[in-house]
């Protein structure tokens, strides 16, 4: 008789929302409820900001919730980090100035550490891609 496996499971997920069917607005409440798909919606939300300066607007507003400050995608990134990333990437004159609004928004270490990890002094030097 096998060995009972005494790891907790994760609840499970369901199946993820279209959210390239989504509008904005639906796409922030997702975001802002902490839905498990919250990252997708993000990601959504930010493949939209080149073209649509509300997308823009709402990833800039959106990088401010605490839970996008904690959640992180890899090492020390976090999804505000990334939210910012996409409007620094996108280089429209709205979205680099959501961008570093966003960007003056973190705490100063916070900000320290991005520089960093941007390999640059000032945010006005940051023109990542987005591949």
């Amino acid at each position: 008789m096998p060995a009972e496996d005494s790891r907790p499971r994760l609840p499970r997920r369901g199946p993820a929302p279209a959210v390239d069917a989504m509008d904005n607005a639906e796409l922030a409440r997702m975001i802002e409820s902490e839905h498990p798909y919250r990252g997708k919606a993000l990601f959504e939300l930010s493949d939209r900001i080149a073209h649509d300066d509300d997308a823009a607007t709402k990833v800039a507003m959106l990088s401010r919730l605490s839970s996008l400050r904690k959640a992180r995608l890899f090492d020390r990134v976090s999804l505000a980090w990334s939210a910012i990333i996409a409007l620094l990437a996108a280089e429209t004159p709205h979205s680099r100035a959501c961008a570093y609004e966003a960007f003056g928004a973190l705490e100063l270490e916070e900000r320290k550490d991005m520089l960093d990890y941007l390999e640059v002094e000032v945010i006005e030097d940051a023109h990542p891609r987005i591949g």
